[in-house]
């Protein structure tokens, strides 16, 4: 009974929780960035390239056997989808520094018995 009590310890914990929903969510981005990819910067960006290929989508570009087209545009996807992170990341850290900035730190409560020894020798 021991192994199942730590096996639901260890699955109900706030960092595995965490990170199931990091993989959904970046699942559902990773076919967000594709898509603005394959359906609005390769048709808007890149048409006289592809043009002058002779292809219709930048995944069907071949050079010499090899499917360069695709690998671009997996690298695209990534440049986008890091820079994008990178944004979310930046600003999540800007409002947790105002955050931290608003709120005084609480004195410990060694400080608050100094405190209080203080105001009874005023006294």
């Amino acid at each position: 009974m021991g192994m199942i009590k730590e096996f639901k310890e260890f699955v109900m914990r706030g960092n595995v929780v965490d990170l199931a929903v990091g993989v959904i969510i970046g699942g559902a981005f990773n076919k967000i960035v594709s898509s603005l990819i394959e359906d609005v910067i390769t048709p808007l960006m890149l048409k006289p390239v592809l043009d002058a290929a002779h292809v219709s989508t930048l995944q069907d570009y071949v050079w010499h056997g090899s499917k360069i087209g695709l690998f671009i545009s997996s690298v695209i996807t990534f440049i986008l989808t890091a820079f994008v992170l990178f944004l979310i990341i930046k600003a999540m850290n800007t409002a947790k520094k105002k955050e931290e900035a608003a709120a005084p730190a609480e004195p410990s409560n060694q400080e608050k018995l100094l405190m209080e020894i203080r105001d009874a020798l005023k006294k």
